[in-house]
């Protein structure tokens, strides 16, 4: 990656998605409400929507982030200056 490319990191507010393991098993889903790690990287502090726990999470291959909202630029802010 060149040192100039902007990369999507996770934000609060943004949803975990982890695959079931097993056929049938249902996808579990969840909302960042705290980024912990450094520059957007796990852990990452997420209520569960099934039963509302709290955990803090570290993605595996299994799990993925759908970003919610406008994308920020490099500087912090959204493209639209808010």
């Amino acid at each position: 990656m060149h040192p100039t490319e902007h990369v999507q990191r996770t934000r609060v507010g943004d949803r975990i998605v982890v695959r079931g393991h097993r056929v049938g098993e249902s996808a579990r889903y969840g909302e960042v409400l705290e980024v912990v790690g450094a520059y957007g990287a796990a852990p990452y502090l997420v209520r569960w929507e099934l039963d509302g726990h709290v955990s803090r999470f570290y993605p595996s291959s299994d799990a993925h982030i759908e970003h919610v909202g406008p994308p920020q630029s490099p500087g912090g802010e959204s493209p639209a200056g808010g």
